[in-house]
């Protein structure tokens, strides 16, 4: 499910959010899935249980979970993705974009990449 790099630079707590974020993205966990018990997920990946609960909460202050209590914690519909982090990925979309273009691939190409990719689902 989740793989964990310890030379990674980025706190482990993070690779966890990532990774979680990365499976809802990819549909892999499912809109209103219960995501793994905080200790489940922490045994399975033999750290702390508080660095899965950080990372739960990060997921949740981002708008890709939410948790219902004495339930557990869910994978949150697309639409409870808060616009600060669309903004935040937007930003990082147009510096690619800029270093695309430097590269040479012009406005058409990187439209066609990205409907190629899914980007034209609504």
């Amino acid at each position: 499910m989740l793989h964990l790099d310890y030379r990674d630079a980025r706190p482990i707590y993070e690779q966890v959010k990532d990774g979680l974020r990365k499976l809802m993205v990819t549909g892999a966990i499912r809109e209103g899935e219960k995501l793994p018990s905080v200790r489940a997920l922490a045994s399975s990946l033999a750290i702390n249980p508080n660095t899965i609960q950080r990372a739960y909460e990060a997921l949740e202050a981002e708008g890709y979970a939410y948790s219902v209590p004495g339930k557990g914690s869910f994978a949150a519909p697309r639409t409870g993705v808060d616009e600060q982090r669309r903004k935040q990925l937007l930003g990082r979309l147009d510096e690619l974009v800029r270093e695309l273009s430097y590269l040479g691939l012009d406005a058409d190409g990187v439209c066609r990449h990205i409907c190629e990719q899914g980007g034209n689902e609504s």
